[in-house]
């Protein structure tokens, strides 16, 4: 798998999964900025969030886009989710950056935008 693969996959579980695997791939003074009323988290308050909300049951992403720079990677994409069988789906432009941590990549900054 290349790196861009995994990042990619990495994003995409990061949608669907729980607190264990935050804890896996976030760096320790991480950042989320939300759109209003979660607004920004940081470090334990991401995962303290997730248990506050349902998880995604489906993601769909489009026009992504990998910019690498050293230990340093940016993904920038159109998100559309959704949580329930009939609920609308929740659609925003997204951003994360990403920090290559030895073998493993760490989630630094997500940034999302309701579209």
């Amino acid at each position: 798998m290349t790196v861009e693969q995994t990042l990619w996959t990495i994003e995409k579980r990061l949608w669907l999964e729980g607190a264990e695997f935050y804890e896996a791939h976030l760096a320790a003074d991480a950042v989320m900025v939300f759109p209003f009323p979660a607004g920004i988290r940081r470090g334990d308050a991401i995962i303290a969030g997730l248990a506050d909300g349902p998880r995604w049951r489906e993601v769909e992403m489009s026009d992504q886009n990998c910019r690498r720079e050293g230990v340093t990677a940016v993904l920038s994409y159109r998100a559309r989710a959704w949580r329930g069988k009939d609920d609308p789906p929740y659609e925003a432009l997204c951003a994360s950056t990403y920090l290559r941590d030895g073998d493993d990549w760490r989630l630094m900054v997500h940034q999302q935008t309701p579209a």
